[in-house]
């Protein structure tokens, strides 16, 4: 039912490891342990540096540590896709990060429209994202745009998915869709078909995507709830009934959506119910009361009675 294109898969938007101090630092020893907790749990890879990597908080030198950590884990683990959210409001930022994440050898990028500039049209953005693949993109390559409007405050039109996809059609392989919206979900399927890479951004729309001919998803959840998801993306493509792993998914969400923002929220599960260091996230985002940290662990324990 769903591309096997190589990016088609489960993915974790993972947390960003961060020291606990005043002014926390990259816990750059976790990295392997992290991804190496994930693979376990199903992922086909991870994206750093998303809404959930707390992304836009760090400087380019200290995403390229991160990147080169990354790549040095996967030497152990075969298989493993690496995706490097690169986007930034400045062209020549993203250019290079880009590049350096396909010099890395990444799976894939994942790209965000410059979202300081809320009113370019289509065709600024066409020429924007045009510079970027031409410049930073191997013929090889993959970049996907992040589709994440009520963030970023701007996104892609259908219309303006075609022309980048009739323009560059093997380098721009689609797009992550964060915006919740059922009808796009179905609008893309149609529109595309297979030829588009979607990746899900709402755990609960995976089946409703993939029924439209999406590959796979992107969630912040799969941090901790990958194994459902990855037994529901299985059987969907094996044509069988993903309802049970689907139920598990939309109970461990509606958690979530509780208690947001979910970076400093799941590195308190993380911590709590999987045992890794409780890492901190960085200013402006605060982390979890205690009140409330022990609130969603006793909801999430609940989930095992």
């Amino acid at each position: 039912m769903t591309s096997q294109h190589p990016l088609a898969g489960v993915y974790a938007a993972a947390v960003t490891p961060l020291r606990q101090q005043p002014n926390p630092t990259l816990d750059l020893e976790s990295v392997p342990l992290l991804m190496q907790f994930l693979a376990a749990r199903g992922c086909h890879g991870i994206v750093l540096f998303g809404t959930t990597g707390e992304g836009p908080s760090f400087s380019p030198t200290e995403r390229e540590m991160l990147m080169r950590a990354a790549c040095e884990a996967r030497e152990s683990m075969p298989g493993f896709r690496l995706i490097a959210g690169t986007g930034t409001p400045s062209l020549s930022e993203t250019i290079d990060l880009t590049k350096l994440a396909f010099d890395l050898g990444y799976d894939g990028v994942l790209v965000v429209p410059p979202y300081y500039f809320r009113k370019a049209t289509d065709n600024g953005l066409f020429n924007w994202f045009s510079e970027v693949i031409r410049k930073s993109v191997p013929s090889n390559g993959h970049l996907l745009g992040y589709h994440f409007p009520n963030v970023a405050g701007i996104g892609f039109s259908i219309e303006l998915l075609e022309r980048l996809k009739d323009t560059f059609p093997s380098q721009f392989a689609g797009i992550k869709d964060s915006s919740h919206d059922a009808d796009l979900a179905r609008n893309l399927g149609a529109k595309f078909g297979a030829d588009l890479v979607v990746l899900t951004g709402t755990d609960s729309y995976l089946q409703l995507a993939m029924q439209n001919q999406a590959a796979g998803c992107i969630t912040a959840p799969a941090n901790i709830l990958s194994t459902d998801l990855r037994e529901a993306w299985d059987l969907i493509n094996d044509g069988k009934d993903p309802s049970e792993p689907l139920a598990r998914v939309k109970r461990q969400r509606d958690i979530l959506d509780k208690y947001p923002p979910f970076p400093p929220t799941l590195k308190a599960l993380l911590h709590r119910l999987h045992g890794f260091p409780r890492w901190s996230v960085r200013a402006p985002l605060e982390s979890i009361s205690q009140e409330l940290e022990e609130s969603v662990v006793q909801e999430f324990e609940g989930l095992k009675v």
